[in-house]
């Protein structure tokens, strides 16, 4: 097995007398943050050529494949983990855009509907395949079965944490 950034860190953290837990779970951490961070800003630079945020590409995204295609803000906020008033402020960027609209909400008069426009499912889709084309980039030459047991060892960490938020 190949070695990678985070291996240099770790007889520091058994020299420090940490566990074995322990150093694992952090070898985990890093590992993340770091695959986090080469996929985010590989889709930042493609999404920056279409004018968009993060933010902006996962509301378009969302929105795309929402069925009926219409969402409240707030569940927009909930499923994107984005404060309400991160929603709102993302929401006037992308209205100002003409990427989505407003409507009013017959069985709810306190909230309304976003649905995108036709502009908006146009700069939606390219975003998608923008965001397709920097995860294949970022993951060139890993093979698939790597990529599949990667994800499945994930799942198996990530779900019973579920969707926890810490302070």
């Amino acid at each position: 097995m190949k070695s990678d950034e985070i291996d240099a860190m770790v007889p520091r953290w058994t020299q420090a007398g940490l566990s074995s837990s322990l150093i694992a779970t952090l070898e985990l951490s890093k590992r993340v943050a770091r695959l986090d961070q080469l996929f985010e800003q590989a889709v930042k630079a493609e999404l920056a050529e279409l004018g968009l945020t993060y933010a902006e590409f996962d509301v378009l995204a969302a929105l795309s494949r929402s069925a009926p295609p219409r969402m409240k803000p707030s569940e927009l906020s909930k499923g994107l983990m984005l404060t309400s008033g991160g929603i709102s402020n993302v929401l006037q960027r992308l209205t100002a855009a003409g990427y989505v609209e407003r409507e009013a909400n017959a069985g709810d008069a306190r909230s309304r509907w976003v649905r995108l426009t036709e502009e908006g499912r146009r700069v939606a889709a390219a975003a998608l395949e923008a965001s397709s084309r920097a995860h294949q980039a970022v993951a060139a030459g890993v093979p698939e079965e790597a990529l599949r047991r990667a994800a499945d060892a994930l799942r198996e960490v990530l779900a019973p944490l579920g969707r926890r938020r810490l302070r």
